[in-house]
């Protein structure tokens, strides 16, 4: 039999009265309290992260290859797809769809009202799947291979703004060599995505319209959009397409286009990482007072052992036993309510947010399995660490007097 291990099971019963009874309960609770608050907070970052590059994403895919002159431009210098190596680009490892797309502002006209937009133009082969979760109303725009279809995709903040339904007529005016050009449309659905720079900002139809306005061919396009199939991948297999398509074009990422976006997504990576410290710190400290109560409580027990010729190292191992258990229990209990309420969040989104603000509209929460083993094993670790200063406690108790001790 273990002895240490025994005797720790007798310290931490709790039969008969105990003054750190009380005292070990409010450890277990601190305990389970900071690693709730840890895996909740990096529950959602990770989400609202996701939720964003999702979002942004949708609008223009995790790569964009556009003329090397274009500036961000709402209407970059046109490029021809015969330059642009499709087939080298579908062999790159992680880009799973390429897609090509026209760019061109304009103004959208009513009875009594006008706002600027940039119509993006796209193909059949256009992937619709982010867009298709965000209708609030209609279909999506159906483009074909032979005509343009005069089919168009809103937003809802645009819709509302301007009085427009699905099924509406809706005069677009572009401004081509110094005159005016018109476009009439049939708005076949309206989105909704609570990024309002974007929503308020895009126009979905077929790119032929812009082929037509500004006299390109069929294989000319504003530029290429690439997806990929994971986000951690996104600046390795962008230096790779840089390094694949020809001098005359250049290549950036969502991070780039988008930097503003995802430098303040990257101030909340800060704000998590204060945050997990000041847990695991708490945690530990928690566990050093309790310690500290554990031993000056049982001083006679520890005379005792000590006389019956217990060394320093045996002693000291019972007590760490007992604070193992401490804070076994209280991971225990934190994994609970902090996955419990995780998964609760997931499934109602019971806590909303103002999407004008924060681009979603409830708290978004995504963790893995991976994410939860690591933070119980940093708390741990801490804790354990945080017990060897304490437990030193024993050296200093002399067996005479501790059985004085009462």
């Amino acid at each position: 039999m273990n002895f240490e291990y025994f005797i720790s099971l007798r310290l931490r019963s709790g039969k008969g009265p105990s003054f750190s009874r009380p005292i070990i309960r409010v450890s277990i609770a601190g305990i389970a309290l900071g690693l709730a608050v840890m895996l909740i907070s990096l529950a959602i970052l990770q989400g609202f992260q996701k939720q964003v590059q999702d979002k942004v994403a949708g609008f223009g895919a995790h790569i964009q290859i556009t003329g090397f002159s274009s500036n961000n431009s709402y209407e970059p210098s046109p490029v021809s797809l015969d330059d642009i190596n499709e087939s080298s680009l579908k062999e790159i490892e992680g880009v799973t769809h390429i897609q090509p797309f026209g760019l061109k502002a304009g103004i959208i006209k009513t009875d009594d009202q006008i706002h600027g937009v940039v119509l993006k133009g796209v193909n059949r082969d256009y992937n619709w799947l982010f867009f298709s979760d965000k209708l609030t109303a209609g279909a999506l725009p159906e483009i074909g291979d032979s005509l343009p279809s005069n089919e168009v995709l809103i937003s809802g903040k645009v819709a509302k703004m301007l009085g427009l339904k699905t099924g509406d007529d809706l005069r677009m005016y572009f401004i081509i060599d110094n005159s005016t050009r018109g476009r009439k449309f049939t708005i076949s659905g309206i989105y909704e995505t609570g990024l309002g720079e974007f929503d308020e900002t895009y126009v979905f139809g077929d790119i032929g319209h812009i082929r037509k306005l500004n006299d390109w061919d069929n294989q000319t396009v504003s530029g290429v959009e690439i997806y990929i199939d994971s986000f951690d991948d996104l600046n390795k297999i962008a230096e790779t397409v840089y390094h694949t398509i020809g001098y005359n074009l250049n290549s950036q990422t969502i991070k780039q286009l988008y930097p503003q976006i995802f430098d303040w997504i990257e101030i909340q990576d800060v704000n998590v990482i204060i945050i997990l410290i000041l847990m695991a710190l708490v945690s530990g400290i928690t566990m050093i007072s309790t310690l500290l109560i554990l031993i000056l409580e049982r001083t006679r027990d520890i005379g005792i052992l000590k006389a019956l010729g217990s060394s320093n190292g045996s002693i000291r191992k019972i007590f760490i036993y007992a604070s193992v258990y401490i804070t076994g229990y209280g991971l225990l209990w934190g994994n609970i309510i902090a996955l419990g309420l995780i998964l609760l969040q997931s499934k109602t989104e019971i806590i909303p947010l103002p999407e004008e603000s924060y681009f979603v509209s409830h708290v978004p929460v995504f963790i893995g399995l991976t994410d939860v083993l690591l933070i119980n094993l940093a708390t741990i670790f801490v804790c354990t660490a945080m017990m060897l200063l304490p437990s030193l406690v024993v050296k200093y108790i002399s067996p005479v007097t501790a059985l004085r001790y009462d």
